[in-house]
């Protein structure tokens, strides 16, 4: 849109939804909602590009509750599909706060947790449905609801969805749903699977992008420290979480093992104030975890992946990532959990050797060099176990001849090297 939206009244919202948005503390529209508000309500089919944080989810929900008007029916007539049960809770949140005055049902329904409480939630009938599509697939199938007057099909998270594998799931629900209707897909990047499951289900989309693919928010201080090993990264957590200023972090690893690890450490050695949650973790457990983190409770996160989006914390002071992310996006993913709603952020990234090779692609994809900075003098740096140091040299190996089929690495020449010649004895 050309012009400058000042106020959501000029939307053209109903006065309930802008009551609604009103008491939620929102005062002005966004730049994504700005563009796509009128487009979804004038009924074009949407691909948006839109980094977290940006209020993309209130971007799509207010035009469909508009759409949705009441309670009609049974089954739903809109399905908004999300990659992670994580995602398809902060949605369903949001949904409750912006229909807060309308006579619109909604649930969410997502893997993790039990079936029963889920289904005896479309016992009066669903007008809106929050789903992962694996549990989606499976309630259909038991014959919980039907599809037939499913009008808008949004899908969330879009590269997200793709790495997780769920385009098989995504295929059948195509199949089932009716085929005039409206889709709209929002993603943080335009990765080349998703441009093909763009291609598969828009029609003529209008594209909407407020910034350009995976940047990261202008709010947001990066920061890079060349750490040498495992020990050595503990050695600067905990310098770094000794200072109060350290008021409600996230901190971001690879494995499930790492993330058990430093939460003891944490525990045991700077504070009780922590929480830990992965894949292994009961969806209770990591619920009741997201929530104590939400409410001030707990001033400490560790986390896998797994809550790299879809976790809605406003005033998260710094991002800490303790391993780089193998999914490149994902750096964008996580470091948007501080910097929101216009708030100032600081993102912290660890990296070994072997890691500085996915900085630079980090920094390629976001377009710019995040700042490099000595390791302070009172942190420890410990000398790194040769086994840490050959797995290292084995993964660089690894990378280099990924990009580089002719490399022979760095144990070409142990591997290869001839023994020396032996002189014949005389007799």
């Amino acid at each position: 849109m050309a012009d400058i939206v000042e106020s959501f009244s000029e939307l053209k919202l109903n006065k309930q939804i802008q009551n609604a948005i009103s008491e939620a503390g929102y005062e002005k529209p966004t730049p994504i909602q700005q563009s796509a508000i009128p487009l979804i309500t004038a009924g074009h089919d949407i691909m948006g590009i839109a980094q977290t944080g940006t209020g993309k989810t209130a971007a799509f929900v207010l035009p469909l509750l508009m759409k949705l008007k009441y309670a009609q029916g049974t089954d739903p007539r809109a399905l908004i599909l999300a990659p992670t049960r994580e995602l398809a809770i902060q949605i369903h949140e949001n949904v409750k706060k912006y229909a807060t005055y309308l006579d619109i049902r909604h649930t969410s329904i997502y893997g993790g947790s039990g079936t029963k409480v889920q289904i005896e939630s479309f016992a009066n009938g669903i007008d809106l449905l929050i789903a992962t599509p694996g549990r989606f697939m499976e309630l259909y199938r038991r014959r919980v609801f039907g599809t037939k007057l499913i009008k808008t099909l949004i899908i969330d998270e879009a590269d997200k969805m793709m790495d997780m594998g769920f385009m098989p799931q995504i295929r059948q629900i195509l199949e089932i749903i009716p085929v005039k209707r409206q889709n709209l897909l929002f993603s943080a990047t335009m990765s080349d699977f998703v441009i093909k499951l763009s291609e598969e289900f828009l029609e003529f989309p209008e594209k909407v992008e407020v910034t350009p693919q995976a940047s990261t928010v202008d709010t947001i201080d990066q920061t890079l420290y060349e750490v040498p090993n495992f020990k050595t990264k503990i050695n600067m957590l905990d310098h770094l979480l000794s200072n109060e200023d350290f008021s409600r972090v996230i901190i971001f690893v690879k494995t499930k093992t790492n993330a058990d690890n430093i939460f003891k450490f944490i525990d045991r050695k700077i504070t009780k104030s922590v929480k830990v949650i992965h894949g292994n973790k009961a969806q209770n457990t990591r619920l009741n975890s997201i929530d104590s983190f939400k409410n001030g409770d707990t001033r400490i996160l560790v986390a896998t992946d797994v809550a790299a989006r879809g976790l809605d914390v406003s005033l998260v002071s710094h991002v800490i990532n303790f391993d780089v992310p193998l999914i490149y996006e994902d750096y964008v993913h996580r470091i948007g959990r501080t910097g929101r709603a216009n708030n100032k952020g600081i993102a912290i990234t660890f990296s070994n050797k072997a890691e500085l090779y996915h900085i630079e692609k980090i920094e390629k994809l976001i377009g710019r060099k995040i700042e490099a900075q000595k390791t302070p003098a009172d942190v420890k740096i410990e000398k790194t176990p040769f086994e840490e140091q050959q797995t290292m040299l084995r993964e660089l190996d690894y990378l280099r001849k990924k990009d580089d089929p002719e490399y022979k690495g760095a144990f070409h020449e142990k591997k290869h090297k001839k023994p020396p010649h032996k002189k014949k004895r005389s007799r």
